[in-house]
């Protein structure tokens, strides 16, 4: 029997909050980590993704890489609908200010995340569109 989507993430994220956020096993060992709960865009229920980051300073930054699909992900839709997000990372857990950043800012940022997280360099020629990226800036920092 396969694991579910649903049971893998829940599984993930009790390891990451069983060790300060950090996965420490498995295929995602050492990736920097977050869980993002956004209102979904069509149903208005809560949506929750598990996500790879990087920093802007203090932000947190989030690109719509969606594994390499040629799509931007379900979460980005969510976000770009409504800025309201809750965000799990580390032992942190925050109500931030959620933007999507411009394309004047974008190309920046996709830099500093390839830089972070190199095995995302080939996907926009591969997905053939320009990630979108989003920054999440904590409030109270």
């Amino acid at each position: 029997m396969t694991e579910t989507a649903s049971t893998f993430e829940d599984d993930l994220i009790t390891h990451m909050r069983a060790n300060d956020g950090v996965v420490t096993s498995g295929p995602l060992k050492g990736h920097p980590l977050l869980v993002m709960t956004s209102t979904g865009a069509t149903s208005g229920e809560p949506r929750r993704s598990i996500l790879t980051w990087s920093r802007d300073l203090d932000d947190y930054i989030v690109a719509g890489t969606a594994d390499g699909s040629k799509r931007d992900p379900a979460w980005f839709a969510n976000v770009r609908a409504n800025l309201d997000v809750a965000i799990e990372a580390g032992n942190r857990t925050f109500d931030p200010n959620a933007t999507v950043v411009a394309e004047s800012d974008r190309v920046r940022l996709w830099d500093q995340y390839v830089a972070a997280l190199p095995w995302f360099a080939a996907y926009p020629e591969q997905t053939g569109r320009d990630i979108p990226m989003v920054r999440i800036s904590p409030i109270n920092k």
